[in-house]
């Protein structure tokens, strides 16, 4: 068994059930191996979501950085457009298996508050920027919640609007 799959398991729990649902033993059912196998790579729950929340910001920053688009913003937008089409939704998971633990939810709010400040005061419109990204968290909130609230028309015409904003004169 992979720790990506293991991960998998768990964000899937959390997705389905909820925090109170994930346990050591219930991860080790849904991935289909002996809770020994789940504590030979996550020795804890703490180290379980720690691996949870690593994955997904490195997930992030990669699905960013292979994202078209002459600024940082336009990047953001598609990497959070990409992942809402493709139904990976780890970081509404990620936060849930984390919210009872500050400490584990750190290295995601440190994460959070780069994506949000990088690079924002070299886009041609910060103010219209930061509306761009504030709104891609509100993308993964309702589409983390109602995946079906959104159709891909839905999506390509908040694409285009959001686009435009950016590359309108402030």
């Amino acid at each position: 068994m992979r720790r990506d799959e293991l991960l998998d398991a768990a964000e899937e729990l959390l997705c389905d059930q909820g925090s109170a649902a994930l346990t050591l033993s219930a991860v080790a059912d849904r991935a289909g191996v002996s809770k020994g196998g789940l504590l030979y790579h996550y020795g804890s729950k703490e180290a379980l979501i720690k691996g949870m929340v690593e994955r997904l910001i490195e997930d992030f920053d990669q699905l960013m950085a292979a994202q078209p688009g002459e600024t940082y913003t336009e990047r953001y937008l598609g990497a959070t457009l990409a992942s809402v089409r493709s139904g990976r939704l780890r970081r509404w998971a990620v936060v849930t298996g984390a919210s009872g633990n500050l400490f584990l939810l750190a290295p995601l709010r440190d994460a959070m508050t780069r994506w949000h400040r990088e690079e924002l005061e070299e886009e041609p419109d910060p103010v219209a920027s930061q509306i761009v990204r504030l709104t891609c968290e509100g993308l993964w909130d309702v589409a983390s919640h109602g995946p079906e609230l959104n159709t891909e028309d839905d999506l390509q015409a908040l694409e285009t609007r959001l686009k435009t904003l950016l590359r309108s004169p402030s």
